[in-house]
């Protein structure tokens, strides 16, 4: 067992049959002991100064946001729990498809918006999961590429709907709290994306430092043990997956809004798999490195891209094997060998 396992192990409450969803519930109102470091104000001061520094590049922030939001998603089932999903897009597409649908037919408040897209993938993923639970690494990978395949190909017969191959045309933007227009600038829909990640981030920040999220640790470490404990692994894998769907769901609407417009891509199995580079490049089970790594996927999209259009997949293949060569842990995790490194203590050691 390793050291993660056994610091989740300890943390979890003593397990009592009567009362132990209580207690998680009362462990996820309370708020965690650690505070926030100097690096973490930082790293959120960054987006607030690249309002004022860069006007001109706020629509490409505002989109590496939600994509991060997006991988924020996919990190809490599968940097937390072990889940590996190849459709996760499926519900980043259900959450546009919600939010674009009441947009065409009048209902355009943003908030509602967020919200009716976090219900809609939020309960399909609350279905779906009792599928992905029942199995293991390949058997989830496979249901989880099935359910996506399936919903695409729903969204793509159902063009009445949905729009098709063109999209859902004829969206329309409604104020933010009755007062701001999406510009064309991009300014209201960067506040408003940086807003709601950050509000996401926080409550995720609380969820997976609670006892609840460190039993997410000890299932992704001994999921067999954990029963032992009186941890229930199903209840708590359908929990969190649901929850990931969820903010999913919100990530779509959020860029369905503030794109006012939404297209089967959303859908589609790329962009599962460009999540999962993202992932792969920041690092798992850490939050930030699912924020890094959609920070650097799209900087890097969007230059090279612009250089050779033709060819920057090659690049980002690339960077992904050097990744995984030299920092399996991702970016977070080879700057973290190079602090150790760096440590006097660790020094000593070598010595």
């Amino acid at each position: 067992m390793s050291a993660v396992t056994k610091a989740a192990v300890e943390a979890a409450p003593v397990p009592v049959p009567t009362n132990r969803n209580q207690a998680d519930m009362r462990s996820l109102l309370r708020l965690p002991n650690d505070r926030w470091k100097p690096l973490e104000i930082v790293f959120w001061l960054l987006p607030v100064a690249a309002y004022f520094l860069f006007p001109g590049y706020l629509v490409l922030i505002s989109q590496i946001m939600i994509v991060g939001l997006f991988a924020l998603s996919l990190d809490l089932i599968l940097g937390y729990a072990g889940i590996v999903s190849l459709g996760h897009a499926a519900f980043f597409g259900l959450g546009a498809y919600t939010a674009g649908l009441l947009s065409v037919h009048g209902w355009n408040e943003p908030f509602s918006g967020l919200l009716a897209g976090a219900v809609v993938a939020g309960l399909f993923g609350f279905i779906t999961s009792f599928l992905v639970v029942r199995g293991q690494d390949l058997t989830r990978l496979m249901v989880t590429l099935g359910i996506g395949l399936m919903l695409f190909e729903a969204a793509n017969k159902a063009a009445f709907i949905t729009g098709g191959v063109d999209g859902l045309s004829g969206m329309t933007g409604g104020k933010l709290l009755g007062l701001f227009e999406f510009d064309l600038n991009g300014k209201v829909a960067y506040c408003y994306s940086l807003a709601t990640l950050f509000i996401v981030f926080v409550g995720m920040r609380r969820l997976v430092k609670s006892p609840f999220g460190l039993s997410l640790i000890g299932i992704r470490e001994g999921g067999r043990r954990m029963p032992a404990l009186g941890a229930d692994v199903n209840r708590r894998l359908v929990t969190v997956f649901t929850v990931s769907a969820a903010i999913a769901g919100v990530a779509g609407a959020l860029l369905a809004q503030t794109t006012q417009f939404v297209g089967l891509d959303m859908l589609g199995f790329p962009r599962s798999a460009e999540l999962l580079i993202m992932l792969v490049l920041g690092g798992t089970g850490r939050l930030y490195g699912a924020l890094i790594g959609a920070a650097i996927f799209m900087l890097a999209q969007d230059y090279i891209s612009g250089l050779n259009p033709a060819y920057w997949q090659f690049y980002i293949g690339l960077l992904l094997i050097l990744i995984v060569l030299f920092a399996r842990g991702g970016i977070l995790g080879g700057l973290d060998l190079i602090v150790q490194r760096l440590k006097p203590s660790s020094r000593k050691e070598q010595a």
